[in-house]
């Protein structure tokens, strides 16, 4: 189990660097595209530059993995490694809409033991310790008891026709966020059938897996983190009562997207 002195520590400095970044919304700051469709800003480098210095001064022995910072191939040999992203849902923040948060967690030989997330602008904190549940706001979460896949609810801007027995809802743009609406039971399903990195998905998966959903990559596999190539094809988090009927359907997509 996580300590809980060091889960309330990290929540302190998620939240600090949620307010860092809340207080540079919506007003003139450098952007740009790292590679073409993938966004970055200077708050983004600023809040993951206080983040290391403040996570590794709280855990010395810790290694790093961050969206913004160059990898360091030593964290391998770290038992705990911290798996960072500053800004998750950077579109979002650069068209000052709300769906963004500050993404952290610390793994443990592979496994999350602490995951939170700070979405200011949403007055939103979400946090996890492995075998200790999920809250928001101090409130426990519980993923919804769904069985019946058709009609149920997905973050989506608009669902493919083989899906259109599904609901759309509302989508923000941090896939840590929508993963959180899963744990909240505000949807029933996320699903990307893409190579992904583990810093956009590891606390949200330990809060959603807290919460009772049913978290894997898209074929249905364990999800590992601080592996040498820090990825994994598509994430899967749903109700647990939908998730083997959400393997079946993606199943063939998700074969195709790797081949």
């Amino acid at each position: 189990m996580a300590d809980r002195a060091i889960l309330d520590a990290v929540a302190r400095i998620a939240a600090e660097a949620g307010q860092m970044a809340l207080a540079r919304f919506d007003t003139d700051f450098r952007r740009w595209e790292k590679t073409p469709g993938s966004p970055v800003c200077e708050v983004d480098l600023d809040v993951d530059a206080m983040l290391k210095a403040q996570l590794s001064a709280l855990l010395p022995d810790a290694g790093w993995l961050s969206e913004e910072t160059a990898d360091n191939p030593d964290r391998l040999a770290r038992d705990r490694v911290w798996v960072v992203d500053p800004i998750d849902g950077t579109r979002d923040y650069i068209r000052a809409r709300p769906g963004w948060c500050v993404s952290v967690a610390l793994i443990e030989r592979g496994v999350v033991t602490i995951g939170v997330l700070d979405a200011p602008s949403r007055g939103e904190r979400w946090r996890a310790a492995l075998g200790q549940g999920a809250t928001r706001n101090g409130l426990a979460l519980r993923a919804g008891d769904r069985t019946q896949f058709a009609g149920s609810r997905v973050p989506s801007d608009a669902l493919p026709k083989a899906d259109r027995d599904l609901t759309a809802i509302h989508k923000p743009n941090s896939i840590a966020l929508r993963i959180a609406m899963v744990a909240a039971d505000e949807a029933d399903l996320v699903a990307t059938l893409r190579w992904g990195n583990e810093w956009d998905i590891a606390a949200a998966a330990l809060i959603a897996s807290e919460a009772g959903a049913a978290v894997s990559d898209a074929f249905g596999g364990a999800l590992a983190f601080n592996k040498p190539r820090p990825e994994a094809f598509g994430v899967l988090a749903s109700a647990p009562g939908i998730h083997a009927a959400a393997v079946e359907r993606l199943a063939e997509r998700a074969a195709a997207a790797t081949r």
